[in-house]
């Protein structure tokens, strides 16, 4: 794919919705609020810098002097806490592990990423081309929050009441990285369903990281997105559920997790990009349920389906749930596989024709 796709339109993509923020900050506890609202402030910040690369277009990345093709070219930033990008060079990719087990996960994080890409659908790093991963960790004070820019990552440490540090989760680093993905291929727009298809696949995908480091087949996997993200004080096991959305939490501080599973239960709103976080439990199902159908390991038939969607070609910068469902089954080969997608959008209400 090429480094800038026809019509690109950068988006900002968090892990965190801006619901859940939004519930943290009308906390009358300060310690709760207080973060929220400055992660809040800083996520307005750098959504306002995302779209300021339309007009001035974001620097182009070229593969540096040492870079080996077909080997991932990690680098770790300090940002000491401070909101500057990226922040101190703390770990290369030759370096060995130092004593910061933030910045390890973080290298480790971006190498499982670039692995399952690479060795099951022959994709050479985010854009194709081996294009560098660069990563910024203690980004902010008490940032409760992760994000991919569209140039490089950045992980949060919590505030320790709610969230802990963002790079506990593989997932998470899974997740963010694939809106990367999404970005140099589909390019989805962040808005109503296509954005909640754009939070799917990043939650599809960053769930396959999780599952391909752990070497767990489907029924072995938790199909929890940001698991152990979650503080002790939250009543909840992570942000999303694929297997059951809407399943994830239901805390005195948060609320409950408002994940539909299914069309019948679609939210209409217009907070959220038109609930791109909240409407991306519908397509996470059917993946979930066409994952346990088909068994075994999950990046294998059915991550293969979507991926092969994902970077057809056919899936439009604007589609919706039922535009996507149709090219999968078109993607799947005849027989069970295909009759497994069909079932999936089924049960999920979503048409496939």
């Amino acid at each position: 794919m090429t480094a800038n796709p026809a019509g690109f339109e950068p988006v900002f993509c968090t892990i965190v919705p801006p619901v859940v923020l939004d519930k943290l900050a009308q906390s009358s506890d300060p310690a709760l609020s207080k973060a929220a609202r400055r992660t809040l402030q800083r996520d307005a910040y750098e959504r306002t810098q995302r779209r300021l690369t339309t007009v001035i277009g974001a620097p182009s990345i070229a593969a540096p002097k040492g870079a080996v093709e077909g080997k991932p070219y990690r680098t770790i930033y300090d940002a000491k806490h401070k909101n500057d990008l990226p922040g101190r060079k703390v770990r290369g990719e030759s370096d060995k592990p130092g004593k910061d087990a933030t910045v390890n996960r973080a290298h480790a994080g971006l190498g499982a990423t670039f692995e399952l890409f690479l060795k099951q659908y022959e994709r050479n790093s985010i854009d194709g081309n081996g294009l560098p991963l660069d990563a910024t960790v203690h980004y902010g004070e008490d940032y409760g929050n992760a994000f991919w820019n569209g140039e490089q990552m950045v992980f949060g440490d919590g505030d320790g009441e709610i969230f802990l540090d963002f790079t506990i989760p593989v997932d998470v680093i899974g997740h963010e990285l694939t809106h990367g993905v999404v970005q140099y291929t589909a390019n989805l727009t962040y808005f109503g369903q296509p954005g909640a298809l754009n939070e799917s696949m990043a939650d599809v995908f960053g769930s396959l990281i999780k599952q391909y480091t752990l070497g767990q087949t489907a029924a072995e996997a938790d199909w929890l997105i940001g698991a152990g993200l979650l503080a002790p004080r939250v009543t909840g096991k992570a942000l999303r559920s694929m297997k059951d959305p809407g399943s994830a939490y239901d805390d005195d501080v948060l609320g409950k997790d408002p994940q539909p599973k299914d069309m019948e239960h679609y939210v209409r709103t217009g907070r959220d990009n038109g609930g791109v976080h909240i409407n991306s439990g519908i397509p996470n199902h059917a993946f979930y349920l066409l994952a346990e159908s088909l068994g075994g390991h999950a990046w294998e038939r059915a991550g293969k389906i979507w991926y092969d969607v994902l970077t057809g070609g056919q899936l439009a910068q604007d589609a919706s749930f039922a535009d996507f469902a149709k090219l999968t089954v078109a993607a799947a080969p005849e027989g069970e596989q295909r009759e497994a997608v069909l079932k999936a959008w089924s049960q999920t209400g979503v048409p496939t024709s």
